[in-house]
């Protein structure tokens, strides 16, 4: 990015001083004590600078790098800023968000019973694949279901200083209320005692060196999801949605909850989206289909793609093997497979817009 003007040249502390100003609006902290700027010289009036940052969508990042050259190009003397914006060369760069985690990802949906849960477990499954070390905490406190879907019930081990140990399956490092609570002891909390738990849940677990750790948000856009939000550091946000409308309303009611807590999405995918009969391939759009990517446009934000409705990824999840885990190519897995891609994409290399 390149801005110019004339006037005399200025001195690089006021340089340092207005960018000390620009504030990355997810971190909340500004430009220059994050370590983003690099580089940084001025010659004959030209202010130029590389702005290495961690901001994995590349929309926000455009958008930072215009604070700068605005501010910066109203200062007496500077005739001309270059920015260069460059993402972190790796993931060990990034300052970990949570201790033992590097990258965390929110996973959400407006509404219940779209499947959210099964997204989260199977891109989880998915990613790992792609050789990354994976995370998954179930932040739903009163409907918790990836212990069921792991098929993992055990009471986690506590440190000597009492921080919790998530156990594994399938090499994910797991964590939920499910494990701390029977299944036939329904919790009764209100508001302020959900807060506190998922306040210890967020920084009471020693996660074991985690490059992407996997929020399932409970669902629906209430104080949970807030306090979720507002506690951990994003790299982004999934929406999980079906193709019929009142799955898109609330779709739409979930992005802007993340708008509004400066929350990157990363984009929308539709589940349930349709029925490939086993015989005949013939294709039934049970809810509709399309309604996803149509949203995605409107609203500006990626398309990460369609998972088909299978009876087995049903199966799977209720006998504790998810189906990226049991039919990895069949239709369902191959989805769960790109949207890891997909997702890793835009986390890393920056190419989804």
């Amino acid at each position: 990015m390149t801005l110019k003007h004339s006037s005399p040249s200025p001195a690089l502390e006021k340089i340092e001083r207005v960018l000390a100003r620009i504030v990355d609006a997810q971190s909340g902290k500004d430009v220059l004590s994050l370590g983003w700027v690099k580089d940084l010289h001025i010659h004959e009036g030209c202010v130029h600078f590389k702005l290495k940052g961690g901001v994995p969508y590349r929309r926000e990042m455009d958008l930072l790098r215009q604070h700068c050259a605005e501010a910066l190009g109203k200062i007496p003397g500077v005739t001309e800023v270059n920015i260069e914006f460059t993402a972190a060369d790796t993931q060990a760069e990034a300052t970990p968000v949570l201790p033992g985690v590097k990258t965390v990802i929110a996973v959400a949906s407006g509404k219940g019973g779209v499947g959210k849960s099964t997204v989260a477990a199977n891109l989880a499954l998915a990613l790992q694949e792609q050789k990354r070390r994976i995370g998954l905490l179930d932040c739903d406190i009163y409907g918790p279901s990836i212990p069921t879907m792991f098929g993992i019930h055990e009471q986690p081990e506590m440190t000597q200083k009492d921080m919790i140990v998530p156990p594994q399956r399938y090499g994910i490092q797991l964590m939920s209320i499910g494990f701390l609570a029977t299944e036939k002891t329904p919790l009764i909390w209100r508001g302020p005692m959900v807060h506190n738990l998922l306040q210890q849940f967020l920084h009471l677990i020693r996660w074991d060196n985690v490059d992407y750790l996997i929020l399932d948000l409970p669902p629906g856009t209430g104080d949970a999801q807030l306090t979720l939000t507002q506690s951990a550091t994003l790299a982004g946000a999934i929406i999980v949605t079906t193709p019929q409308k009142v799955s898109l309303i609330d779709a739409r009611k979930g992005l802007k909850m993340f708008d509004q807590v400066h929350v990157p999405v990363l984009g929308i995918v539709e589940n349930m989206s349709y029925f490939e009969c086993p015989e005949c391939s013939h294709r039934t759009e049970v809810f509709r289909s399309g309604g996803g990517e149509t949203e995605a446009n409107e609203l500006g934000v990626p398309f990460l793609g369609r998972i088909p409705l299978d009876p087995e990824v049903v199966i799977g999840g209720d006998e504790g093997e998810p189906i990226f885990r049991s039919r990895p190519n069949s239709k369902a897995g191959q989805a769960f497979a790109n949207l890891a891609v997909r997702v890793i994409e835009a986390l890393e290399k920056g190419e989804i817009r």
